[in-house]
């Protein structure tokens, strides 16, 4: 019998007790996209839905021997990182990603949770932009990440196309701008710019539905079509579609909606 050669993704992010962000959340997207899902630990997160109740961070040493062990014997196609905390594990990212220039990263530059809880410390912010985001094939943030990023909040989509040119300019990477939480937007838009191609994305808004741990599986979808072999355009292209169908298929878990990731 002829067994199937799987892709691999990593995801460098912290863990969710409540299985709807982080780790769990890339990991059950990886598998459900057709990808051998791996993953370093940042931080313990004790959460759920509703509220965040502790974090306990990982050493950077353990950061870095998680993901030396998967690529010694599990190289994989892309990576990307999520909940990074602190400025030692994001130097401790970068130092070995430095060395893997080869495999797409894909950033999202997690900084507050959706119960508005900090998931990055205000001294690891200067390493995030000196350290990490210059390495990044592709960087996703929010519009609260980007008016952390840039110190103005974009409002409108052509403030957003000026914030993804403004920050490739300054960090030479691919931006995808997302602006599911844009005020008076009749879609869900988002904004991508690499520096020569600019995409508008749109989807259509979900009403009554509120789920947790989107833009993690967004950007695990965009990593695992990287893995894929997918080109990046593409890949974004194909992750909007995903985490649009799996927002929109939701399902409820007690008394929560949680994205349906195996819609496919």
């Amino acid at each position: 019998m002829t067994r199937k050669q799987l892709p691999i993704a990593l995801t460098i992010a912290g863990s969710d007790s409540g299985g709807g962000a982080g780790i769990q959340a890339d990991l059950k997207t990886f598998a459900a996209l057709g990808v051998h899902g791996t993953s370093a630990i940042t931080c313990i997160t004790a959460q759920n839905p509703k509220r965040l109740l502790g974090i306990e961070a990982c050493s950077p040493g353990i950061v870095r021997q998680q993901m030396e062990a998967v690529f010694e014997e599990l190289p994989p196609g892309a990576a990307k990182t999520g909940m990074l905390y602190s400025e030692e594990i994001i130097k401790s990212v970068a130092g070995f990603f430095k060395s893997k220039r080869q495999t797409p990263l894909v950033v999202d530059p997690v900084m507050i949770s959706t119960s508005g809880k900090r998931l990055l410390k205000p001294t690891a912010m200067r390493a995030l932009q000196e350290k990490l985001l210059p390495l990044a094939t592709l960087v996703t943030p929010n519009l609260d990440e980007a008016n952390v990023l840039l110190g103005k909040a974009p409002d409108s989509i052509e403030d957003m196309r000026g914030a993804a040119r403004e920050l490739h300019k300054r960090f030479g990477c691919a931006w995808l701008m997302k602006g599911g939480h844009l005020k008076g937007a009749k879609e869900a838009a988002d904004v991508f710019f690499d520096g020569k191609e600019e995409l508008l994305l749109t989807s259509r808004f979900v009403k009554g539905v509120s789920t947790h741990g989107t833009g993690c599986t967004y950007s695990a979808a965009i990593t695992a079509y990287l893995a894929l072999g997918l080109e990046l355009s593409e890949a974004v292209t194909m992750a909007k579609h995903y985490i649009s169908e799996s927002i929109a298929k939701s399902d409820r878990v007690a008394n929560h909606f949680v994205l349906n990731t195996v819609w496919r």
